[in-house]
């Protein structure tokens, strides 16, 4: 079995870690194919919605510290290089990916397992699962993006709280806290996150699209310049043929079939 698993169903695609032996903790090869999977998701017409997700009991635990130093540069130049030049291919091709991506939190998140998380957009989480920012346990620094995505999720102080401690937070604080969307019963997740992935998978993909990047780039921008470009995206959408067909259905009371034209 392939340590990264892909699969495309009713326009919902699934990359599952399948390391359960290891915690799902992530090699240098797995990253290469996972960027590999983002690139291809973004430009697949089937692909709608993509879930992430691990098998077995955990989410994510990491980069694989057993082979973190297998042929690891002994300088620091090239320490960073492999960040940059590897592990960083997926924070950027996430945030290259405008169709909405959903993380399945089956279980345990640490360290970069729980930063691959919050590069996705909504997360839904297992009652049983538990989420740390655990690099300063082994004394290292967030390096795959949880100094950027903890503090715009549940703002500065407690993403240093996490991030400095280390502490784990359990599903009923990360929920409170707002760094998951909802958090269900351990046997609901996979369905709870396929009724949601299909539910999304079915709207109109190009105003879908339109949305998910309008949110991220008005996060960055001024109110006239985001209003500026949603102007413009209205004027595309309000065009197209599923907007024709979601108007139609709606005073038909009936199911809008959607072609992304």
């Amino acid at each position: 079995m392939a340590d990264l698993e892909y699969a495309i169903s009713e326009g919902v695609a699934t990359l599952r870690l399948n390391r359960p032996e290891r915690k799902n903790a992530f090699t240098l090869e797995m990253i290469d194919r996972w960027a590999e999977l983002l690139v291809q998701a973004k430009s697949d017409p089937d692909v709608r919605v993509l879930v992430l997700t691990g098998t077995g009991d955990a989410f994510c635990s990491g980069v694989d510290l057993e082979h973190r130093n297998d042929g690891m540069p002994a300088t620091a130049l090239a320490r960073k290089q492999v960040l940059s030049e590897r592990v960083h291919r997926i924070p950027l091709a996430m945030e290259d990916l405008d169709k909405p991506v959903i993380a399945a939190i089956n279980g345990t998140a640490v360290g970069a397992g729980l930063d691959m998380a919050l590069m996705c957009d909504i997360r839904i989480m297992a009652r049983s699962a538990r989420l740390a920012e655990g690099y300063i346990r082994v004394g290292l620094v967030p390096g795959d993006g949880g100094c950027y995505y903890l503090p715009r999720i549940v703002g500065v102080a407690k993403a240093l709280e996490m991030l400095l401690t280390g502490d784990f937070v359990d599903a009923v604080e990360a929920e409170r806290i707002g760094l998951v969307n909802h958090v269900v019963d351990d046997v609901q997740l996979t369905d709870s996150v396929a009724e949601m992935a299909r539910k999304i998978a079915a709207g109109p993909p190009v105003a879908i699209r339109m949305i998910k990047r309008a949110t991220y780039q008005s996060m960055r921008t001024d109110l006239r310049t985001s209003l500026d470009l949603i102007s413009s995206h209205t004027g595309v959408v309000g065009l197209m043929q599923d907007s024709a067909e979601a108007m139609a259905a709606f005073r038909e009371k009936r199911r809008p079939q959607f072609t992304g034209q």
